[in-house]
């Protein structure tokens, strides 16, 4: 769910009520914020000029992705999916249910996370 709680510009993405995106929609360039497991998102960081600690969130839990090109597509797709779904696997088990979504593994063991430590 897309909601716009701290100013008309500036887009945040919601699963249950629980943020796992954040981005200022007239940034030039844009610019996403995404949560991320604390070793990956320090990984992507030292791997990705585009990718720095998030800004103004915890940065220990937050990567802001600069969205200039030079991150391949699927990269961001899949920092996205990690992001939704880290949120998703802290929550109480009827929720992820009703959801639909029954992952079997932490989101930092899913493609991003090998491709980083690859």
């Amino acid at each position: 769910m897309e909601t716009f709680p701290f100013a008309p510009g500036t887009s945040v993405f919601k699963v249950e009520g629980k943020m796992f995106a954040l981005s200022r929609l007239a940034g030039k360039p844009l610019k996403v914020s995404l949560k991320c497991e604390p070793a990956l998102a320090e990984q992507l960081r030292e791997m990705h000029e585009a990718v720095t600690a998030g800004y103004h969130l915890n940065k220990k839990h937050w990567n802001t992705v600069v969205l200039d090109g030079s991150l391949a597509e699927q990269t961001i797709k899949d920092m996205v999916e990690d992001s939704y779904d880290l949120v998703v696997s802290a929550l109480p088990a009827a929720r992820r249910r009703a959801l639909g979504w029954n992952r079997d593994s932490s989101p930092a063991s899913g493609d991003l996370g090998r491709s980083a430590r690859d």
